[in-house]
């Protein structure tokens, strides 16, 4: 399976551990993230499993710049009309100007992330076409609120549709074993914290995760519960 149909319009894509989305409109498709170095064939077969080619993907809009989500954009960005959509304080780590701060690893979080990111290659550096800022609107999904969410990276974004009532988390929430959580390898907890409480004061029936099951009833409702347990910082 190349690719998992959540909505009409929106899909999953599989990419070993890790994943990308992708939005469907009538004039052309928008990728969320691409997932790691080497991706881009995975991503080419989901396009052709839905009966679309390289040349109708119009923007990939990334989320953040972490490998697991950027590792493949240069490879997306090299199809040829591609708009590569970022945060304009990811924008210089995308496109290898300067390194990116390393999260701020708890205890536990050091070894789980040596254990996780264990053969991730690096990202190779990838354009930036369209620097947004918190407040913006992206030309699919009927209206794509971009989110200012930093504190998992200082320019994270998270994307609203508020029409089909869909979110795209990028990594301030996570699933795992079935629950909403906080996620984790974060640079700021505090501000990703509220970073959260945001997201989860949306009006969001379906939450697309960087890691894990996408939740697809109810979204709102479960982020708010986790949002509940979170301190404030």
């Amino acid at each position: 399976m190349s690719s998992e149909r959540l909505r009409p319009r929106l899909h999953r894509i599989p990419l070993g551990r890790y994943q990308a989305y992708l939005w469907a409109d009538d004039d052309g498709a928008t990728l969320v993230d691409a997932g790691p170095a080497g991706s881009g064939p995975a991503i080419e077969a989901a396009l052709r499993g839905l009966g679309l080619a390289p040349t109708d993907l119009r923007r990939l809009v990334l989320t953040h710049f972490h490998d697991d989500h950027a590792g493949a954009a240069a490879e997306v960005a090299a199809w040829g009309g591609v708009e590569v959509v970022a945060h304009a304080r990811e924008a210089p780590v995308l496109r290898g100007e300067r390194p990116g701060p390393p999260p701020n690893f708890t205890d536990f979080e050091r070894g789980l992330h040596a254990q996780v990111a264990a053969g991730l290659p690096p990202a190779p550096p990838v354009r930036v076409d369209r620097e947004v800022s918190d407040g913006d609107v992206l030309d699919f999904g009927d209206g794509a609120q971009v989110l200012a969410v930093p504190g998992h990276t200082d320019g994270s974004i998270a994307v609203h549709l508020p029409r089909h009532r869909i979110l795209f988390t990028g990594d301030v929430a996570a699933e795992y074993g079935g629950e909403v959580i906080f996620g984790v390898f974060h640079l700021d907890r505090a501000r990703t914290a509220a970073a959260f409480r945001r997201l989860a004061a949306l009006d969001s029936d379906v939450a697309c995760f960087g890691h894990g099951e996408p939740v697809l009833t109810g979204a709102g409702d479960r982020l708010r519960a986790t949002a509940a347990t979170l301190a404030e910082g």
